[in-house]
């Protein structure tokens, strides 16, 4: 469970300063295929804290996960396919869209034993104080229908968006991961139709025979319906510290979840 934990938090707490950072493991850069996934930061008081992926819904809403905006005062997105060579980042500035953070009331960490009660309902929304212009962003993530998971065949193909970490360095010390901070995608498939908790989450492929997989900072992206822009989860937790196996996202189609998100919009 500790080590669960760890990789949760960790896909959410991607360094913030400029390092060797890469995205969506096995994936390849995005362009314009999805311009409204975006690059969170998210602050305490004392400033930025960690970064994640988001979905724009509206000029204002953007999609993203609770563990990602639990806590946070304030955050900030970039819809710039690259992010690494802004002077910006990681404050607010004229290349950002400022906004205030909501986490879904019923989110929680450990709140049960094992996988099922690892995290619940872990679904967070960011406000922005100013609408992004199309000229930026000229279509937006789509909400799913009810339960429009329940309805997908197993293997069914699912795309990955984001600005997660990507390569795995080994040697001269413990392994770490890096990568730019630039949007990737790739393709992915659901791996069960039905499994103990499969009524909250999705399990989906993070093995290169499968394509691509999500990593850490990828939390909070979308898990898009085939080649579609309807978001069904948002990237909640690995695993192991590889990001291999399957990846764990949070649904969106359940009623509760998708009423509240509405509410924003």
């Amino acid at each position: 469970m500790r080590r669960l934990l760890i990789g949760l938090v960790a896909a959410a707490l991607a360094v913030l300063v400029a390092s060797p950072a890469r995205a969506i493991t096995n994936g390849e850069p995005d362009g314009n295929r999805h311009p409204y996934v975006g690059l969170a930061v998210f602050d305490d008081a004392n400033g930025p804290t960690h970064r994640c992926s988001a979905s724009l819904l509206s000029p204002t809403v953007v999609l993203t996960a609770g563990h990602c905006t639990d806590g946070a005062v304030a955050a900030r997105v970039w819809f710039d396919e690259d992010v690494q060579n802004n002077s910006e980042y990681p404050f607010s500035g004229a290349t950002s869209y400022d906004g205030t953070p909501y986490t879904y009331p019923g989110f929680c960490i450990g709140c049960g034993n094992g996988l099922p009660g690892f995290a619940y309902r872990d679904v967070g929304v960011i406000v922005l104080s100013e609408p992004v212009p199309t000229s930026v962003v000229g279509r937006y993530a789509q909400l799913p229908t009810l339960n429009l998971v329940d309805t997908l065949s197993k293997k069914a193909p699912v795309t990955l968006v984001g600005y997660g970490v990507q390569e795995r360095i080994v040697g001269g010390g413990p392994p770490v991961w890096a990568g730019l901070r630039i949007r990737l995608m790739a393709p992915a498939r659901l791996v069960s139709g039905s499994f103990t908790h499969s009524d909250e989450f999705v399990r989906v492929t993070a093995s290169p025979g499968q394509g691509g997989g999500t990593c850490f900072g990828d939390s909070g992206g979308p898990i898009l319906n085939g080649n579609t822009d309807t978001v069904l989860a948002v990237n909640s937790y690995v695993t192991n510290s590889n990001c291999a196996g399957v990846t764990y996202s949070q649904r969106v189609d359940i009623p509760e979840v998708l009423t509240w998100i509405q509410m924003f919009l």
